[in-house]
């Protein structure tokens, strides 16, 4: 009898970003650059996305890069390279086809001049 065939995950989709970031903890930062008090408000703010957002990112065309990339050896030290939702820690209130937007701030995806090569957070491996 052969095995069932493995559940396979696409990337970029709401149900990966949600399996991985789920498998980190809020009490272990991932990454450089982050205190715990940031990382747990980057993480519940994460959470909060998967939850009301993500679905509607995916749709527009959000990438996990975009989202939640990070440096792949300096971590959030370089901001240049990061993800919207690794940067504020703040909750999403509205999510557009180049924008997302928190309380305070705005993240574009259309900024001209941001560097390729980031790696989704939970990929970190410094």
């Amino acid at each position: 009898m052969s095995a069932s065939p493995a559940f396979n995950i696409e990337p970029d989709t709401p149900q990966a970003w949600r399996s991985a970031f789920l498998a980190m903890k809020p009490s272990v930062v991932p990454c450089p650059g982050m205190t715990i008090a940031k990382w747990q408000a980057i993480h519940a703010a994460a959470l909060d996305f998967l939850d009301k957002h993500a679905d509607a990112a995916a749709a527009l065309g959000w990438t996990t890069e975009q989202l939640f990339g990070v440096h792949p050896s300096h971590g959030v030290i370089r901001v240049d390279f990061c993800g919207a939702m690794v940067l504020s820690g703040e909750i999403v209130s509205k999510v557009e086809a180049n924008a997302i937007a928190f309380e305070k701030v705005t993240y574009r995806r259309d900024n001209p001049g941001r560097p390729d090569g980031a790696v989704a957070i939970w990929a970190f491996k410094g």
